[in-house]
């Protein structure tokens, strides 16, 4: 594996919490340069004080698609390169199938899929031009499995996959990598009020719901400050892989699950080939 540890100039959504705070100062102490982004400017303006000319902080709402045109252009022209765009910002919303309103629903998608499109969008002509790139996602181990509460959550990380994998065949050929970053459970903010919108709670799922946060509050959690390595050795690899499982349990816990969506397709594949006119 080829490591190239030059200096970068990251572009960073959601740097005012979680795994966005932590990576942008990983980055910014060992030496690169960064573009912070956040909703509230003053939640990452103690990064000017501390870091200097190394960091630009800039105020950026991921759903206002004409002010992250702005924003990644500001960005560019600033450190006239951007060598490693990191869509981190996003949230969950917390609610049954049945309990979240079409409202919830819309901006959890606006936010968690159609926030990061426009950062892709608005970076990819710029990427073009440079000839070279790294474009990371910050997805989830629930981009491949789900669990109930958070099934919209759950679904916008399963789309959010789909784009950059689509993504990466499509910009291969201009030098550009994409790679998707797919975290377990960690002791982050996320699950923090901040980090969460609920949904009104219907009565026949209120002790559903119960259960559901005991058992999830049991959960064994990484420590997100353990991470900054295994972020780098992507961004620094020649050849980064598009799919990257960052703690230990989510190996296991996925390979379950298409094991099991495997076995139940190969027991129903006789009828699911005579449905298209073939016999087995």
């Amino acid at each position: 594996m080829t490591q190239n540890t030059q200096s970068k100039i990251w572009f960073i959504t959601g740097s005012s919490r979680g795994f966005g705070k932590i990576w942008t100062e990983a980055a910014l102490q060992r030496g690169d340069k960064v573009i912070a982004t956040a909703r509230r400017l003053s939640s990452i303006a103690y990064l000017n004080e501390k870091y200097g000319d190394n960091v630009l902080t800039l105020e950026l709402d991921v759903t206002d698609t004409e002010k992250v045109k702005t924003v990644v252009q500001q960005a560019y022209d600033h450190f006239g390169q951007l060598d490693i765009v990191l869509n981190n910002a996003g949230y969950s919303l917390v609610g049954t199938i049945e309990e979240a309103s079409m409202d919830d629903i819309r901006k959890q998608y606006e936010t968690n899929i159609l926030g990061p499109v426009a950062v892709i969008q608005a970076v990819l002509p710029l990427l073009r031009q440079q000839g070279y790139g790294h474009i990371l996602g910050t997805s989830s181990s629930l981009g491949h499995v789900t669990l109930p509460v958070i099934g919209y959550y759950c679904s916008s990380k399963w789309a959010f996959e789909a784009i950059h994998e689509s993504l990466a065949i499509e910009v291969k050929a201009f030098g550009i990598r994409v790679t998707i970053l797919e975290p377990g459970a960690y002791a982050t903010e996320f699950g923090t009020q901040e980090s969460l919108q609920f949904a009104e709670t219907l009565n026949p799922y209120q002790d559903f719901k119960a259960q559901f946060f005991t058992d999830l509050g049991k959960m064994e959690k990484g420590d997100p400050n353990a991470t900054p390595a295994a972020i780098f050795s992507i961004v620094d690899t020649e050849n980064p892989p598009l799919r990257f499982n960052l703690g230990n349990g989510n190996l296991s816990w996925v390979s379950s699950v298409y094991a099991e969506r495997i076995t139940t397709w190969k027991e129903w594949d006789t009828v699911s080939a005579q449905a298209q006119g073939f016999s087995k």
